[in-house]
């Protein structure tokens, strides 16, 4: 970049630093191509966490809770995204389990039967839920990532988030 490029960016010393570069360069709404070999880095994270109880007697997943989700948008379709979702499942009843899973839009990222479980034999009890998935999404669309549970007999209540645990759902862009 030539000297009077430079100056007239307001760099008057002719070095070019972190802070010039941040307060120089507006890259909002802007698609920025890595040069090939920086894949792995982390591009952008987005969390959300909820702490209301919410059950279910379903025996097919449905969603835990609206707030115990998350939306981002790729940079690129080569991106990978880390998904982690941790918190407290929980089921009333005898010989019943909760299971939970991650799910992008419609489809869900885990095995068909769930991810995460907890099982009850003679009495009631809950478990530490704890999720992790890569995704290949393959789009720059806003894409959502959210946790649902089901219960194996619909005779008996599946929990998430009982008694006041908190629940929480983190996604990473990893540029590809």
């Amino acid at each position: 970049m030539p000297l009077t490029k430079i100056k007239s960016l307001g760099i008057t010393d002719g070095t070019i630093t972190g802070d010039d570069i941040n307060s120089t360069f507006n890259l909002t709404g802007k698609t920025v191509t890595l040069p090939s070999g920086t894949g792995g880095k982390v591009l952008q994270v987005v969390s959300a966490t909820d702490s209301t109880a919410r059950t279910t007697t379903s025996t097919s997943f449905v969603t835990a809770s609206n707030t115990l989700s998350v939306t981002l948008t790729p940079a690129s379709t080569s991106s990978k995204v880390f998904v982690i979702a941790t918190g407290a499942i929980y089921v009333a009843g005898g010989s019943t389990y909760t299971k939970a899973t991650i799910y992008r839009g419609a489809t869900n990222l885990g095995s068909a039967d769930g991810m995460s479980n907890t099982y009850d034999g003679s009495n009631d009890n809950s478990s530490g839920m704890s999720l992790s998935i890569l995704d290949s999404p393959n789009t720059t669309s806003a894409t959502t990532y959210q946790v649902y549970i089901l219960t194996n007999n619909a005779s008996n209540t599946a929990y998430l988030n009982v008694n006041g645990a908190k629940g929480s759902i983190t996604a990473f862009e990893i540029a590809g």
